[in-house]
């Protein structure tokens, strides 16, 4: 009967200590993949902000286009 109870006291004890680091790899694994998470998302953001910046660029270039074909059609409709 001592042989048993023994015997399990160290299962219990195995569970729990296997459950703590289980639980801390776990804690681990999700801080590091909320690092490349944030990386990927920033990287992501960077990419974007640099489509922006290139569409802004194209509409500036072609509202200037259309002021000067504006002006070009005022002009050959006042002769």
């Amino acid at each position: 009967m001592k042989k048993v109870f023994l015997s399990l006291a160290v299962v219990a004890a195995l569970t729990v200590v296997s459950c703590k680091q289980a639980d801390a790899n776990t804690e681990a694994a999700a801080d590091s993949t909320a690092v490349e998470a944030v990386d990927t998302a920033a990287a992501v953001v960077d990419t974007a902000a640099a489509a922006v910046d290139t569409a802004a660029a194209k509409v500036e270039d072609a509202a200037k286009a259309t002021e000067e074909a504006a002006k070009e059609v005022k002009e050959e409709v006042k002769k």
